[in-house]
């Protein structure tokens, strides 16, 4: 795994050994931020289960100001600071080591975030879980984009219902990335 494009571009990025992660690959990714690029210019962006910190370490070299990641297993934790010592993203990166909902908790009372990305563990309805933390908080406004990466056959159809849309869909062979938004009420 590598970073794509920017000003860490090219850098090999270590990887959480095992199969309790699963690193986005590199062409996913490139397709992923080309349709991200125009909201990291000086943006804040939200890693949760950020693995190895791939997706979060790629929003700041593409010129995030800004990016916090969530990740509460130990071992990834260490690759997660190893990558970002790596890429000399350090200074604009703040990582916390706990449950994504503790973190959601701690990170409120600042500012919308540009970009929200999770990757969670599939088949735990995590998704729809941070999914409803989200559409009564104010760290995403409707100007913020909440990026789920989930398993192909996961329902979102309980969206509307936290007051939330998909602007877009984008299907690999086993996943798909959602583009959603919450509906300015």
């Amino acid at each position: 795994m590598r970073v794509i494009a920017g000003k860490a571009r090219s850098l090999r990025l270590k990887t959480v050994p095992g199969l309790g992660t699963r690193p986005t690959t590199d062409r996913i990714k490139e397709t992923l931020f080309n349709m991200l690029q125009p909201l990291l210019a000086d943006g804040r962006f939200l890693d949760l289960f950020a693995g190895s910190g791939g997706i979060g370490i790629e929003a700041l070299s593409r010129g995030a100001a800004q990016a916090v990641f969530v990740e509460r297993e130990r071992q990834a934790l260490r690759c997660i600071e190893e990558n970002l010592t790596f890429t000399r993203l350090k200074d604009q990166a703040q990582v916390l080591g706990m449950d994504v909902f503790r973190a959601l908790r701690q990170l409120e009372g600042q500012p919308p975030f540009s970009c929200i990305f999770m990757d969670p563990p599939y088949g735990q309805d995590l998704e729809k879980q941070v999914l409803e933390y989200l559409s009564s908080s104010a760290l995403a406004d409707e100007n913020s984009l909440i990026v789920v990466e989930a398993d192909i056959s996961t329902d979102f159809s309980y969206l509307e219902s936290l007051h939330m849309t998909i602007e877009r869909r984008k299907e690999y062979k086993t996943n798909v990335h959602l583009f959603i938004r919450k509906i300015q009420e």
